[in-house]
């Protein structure tokens, strides 16, 4: 039977993502979502709630940019939203500590890069190009610090 651990999927969606295979990414993240999605958050110790968060931000960046590479910019802008709604309104710092160590593993430069090339290269909504451009400003102070 096949590894269905939330932290598995986010891995092979990161591999997807750099071997350009955008729809698999795309199927690896939403199991990685539907299996996070099971574990309710006020019974777990906060431990294992930071790393799911962690594992949820991940998914959800890797997926905006397969969408985005997909040219599905209205599911790409509404993960866009969950991940800047979720990881800003917890304010404190969790969101950042998951983008630097992104970093880190060098994992972030890949959804930057997506990030920049569509913001550049496409005509994208007036809506879908702020929250793509606040995301990407994120990543890019990420990125300097």
């Amino acid at each position: 039977m096949a590894d269905r651990r939330p932290e598995k999927s986010c891995e092979q969606a990161c591999e997807s993502l750099k071997q350009q295979d955008y729809e698999v990414a795309v199927k690896h993240c939403t199991e990685a979502l539907l299996s996070l999605s099971q574990y309710p958050p006020a019974h777990l110790p906060e431990a294992c709630q930071a790393e799911i968060d962690r594992i949820k931000i991940e998914t959800l960046l890797y997926r905006i940019a397969s969408f985005l590479q997909l040219k599905k910019y209205g599911q790409a802008d509404e993960d866009c939203r969950h991940v800047l709604g979720e990881g800003l309104a917890k304010g404190d710092g969790s969101f950042r500590a998951v983008l630097c160590c992104m970093h880190l593993k060098g994992k972030l430069q890949i959804v930057s890069n997506v990030l920049s090339k569509s913001l550049m290269g496409e005509s994208l909504n007036g809506m879908v190009t702020k929250d793509l451009t606040r995301l990407k400003t994120l990543l890019a102070e990420t990125e300097v610090i």
